[in-house]
């Protein structure tokens, strides 16, 4: 899609006010709760937020990524454990858009876009993290269906959501004989672990994805044989992306509650705002939101240009942004002093939610080991 200023503007105030309205009033109570709102991601899907890139053809959006960031970021002003989830819808819509027949498309985008249907994506394993490649699962062609066998860890949406979009192993070891799979969440065979009890993240379940002979009709494989991590490491590229602009957004939010709080709060016979050093602190902050910012929309529009250097700029904002935005939403709530430990007040909450950014979509010590390879084979 192509927008102007003026339609810009719209889509960003429409997404602010979604965000204030519908994602921030509960955002605690659906923490405490752990209450996955499919209600409030169907109003999303109203909005478009279930095909951000997708085709218009299939009712998405088809917006570049560099906007796409910045709805990210206003998304988790309002709750962050849910952009992340509609980050991961999003990233599944896209493999389904970019990889699947056009059969498979026209039966599952429309409802996809509209968040009428939620998607999981399925890679991890209890042994295959980091090292996706080295995952177990099996796909075995039987005439003209699949059978699948193996557990996915870690999964968000698990148990509540219409599709799965599986990584499972057709050939042999290592990356080329992973293929992708849409597996529909009534299939026979497929069951779900407990809930996760986590420290963050909510909002959204987390389950494990146990696949007992689960046959699926061969067309709803993505791509062909082989091509499954190929189809993975391209969603992850932008997945990582969202997953950043979703720290920004959390982090934001909690820096505008501090400055708010050293404002009003009075110590000493003076607000805190006062103190020097602790507008230094704040200023430290501001400057890491927006070199952020910055890196973010570098990254972004490498990947929409294509870039030869857009895996590594990819990485490179997931790293530096997940891990300087939780260091500015962890100081955020060091200037509540103990109000910043009270769960009224959302800022420990924001701090739980950004934590695991810096391990999901890729560890933040694998986004250094590919910037690092990045690097080296450049000056080979």
């Amino acid at each position: 899609m192509s927008l102007d200023d003026d339609d810009l503007r719209a889509m960003m105030q429409a997404v602010r006010k979604f965000a204030e309205s519908e994602l921030a009033p509960h955002a605690q109570e659906r923490d405490e709760n752990k209450h996955f709102p499919v209600d409030v991601l169907a109003r999303a899907g109203e909005l478009g937020l279930g095909g951000i890139y997708i085709s218009e053809e299939h009712g998405g959006a088809e917006l570049p990524r560099t906007v796409s960031v910045r709805l990210f970021e206003e998304l988790a002003r309002g709750d962050v454990a849910l952009a992340a989830y509609i980050s991961i819808h999003n990233m599944v819509a896209w493999m389904v858009d970019s990889f699947a027949t056009d059969e498979v498309r026209e039966e599952w985008l429309p409802e996809l876009a509209g968040m009428e249907k939620l998607a999981s994506y399925c890679l991890t394993e209890p042994d295959a993290g980091s090292d996706a490649a080295a995952l177990r699962t099996t796909a075995v062609l039987d005439g003209d269906e699949y059978v699948l066998n193996g557990v996915k860890q870690f999964i968000s949406g698990a148990g509540s959501t219409h599709v799965y979009l599986v990584m499972a192993r057709t050939g042999d070891d290592g990356p080329r004989g992973i293929t992708a799979f849409l597996v529909p969440g009534d299939s026979p065979g497929l069951s779900f672990g407990a809930n996760e009890r986590k420290m963050g993240w909510n909002a959204q379940p987390t389950r494990q994805v146990i696949l007992d002979g689960v046959r699926i009709p061969a067309r709803l494989r993505l791509g062909e044989e082989g091509d499954g991590f190929g189809i993975a490491m391209r969603g992850l590229n932008g997945g990582r992306l969202n997953i950043a602009a979703c720290s920004l957004g959390g982090a934001s939010w909690a820096v505008e509650r501090a400055s708010t709080h050293l404002r009003e709060r009075i110590a000493f016979g003076k607000p805190l705002s006062a103190q020097q050093a602790l507008q230094f602190r704040l200023a430290d902050m501001e400057t890491s939101l927006e070199a952020s910012r910055c890196l973010l929309d570098r990254a972004a529009t490498a990947l929409d240009n294509g870039a030869p250097d857009a895996v590594k700029l990819c990485a490179m904002a997931k790293q530096f942004v997940t891990d300087h935005c939780f260091d500015a939403a962890n100081a955020a709530l060091q200037l509540h002093g103990g109000y910043g430990y009270l769960s009224e007040y959302g800022v420990e909450r924001v701090v739980r939610d950004l934590r695991v950014h810096q391990i999901l979509e890729g560890t933040n010590e694998i986004m250094r080991l590919i910037v690092s390879r990045s690097v080296l084979e450049g000056a080979a």
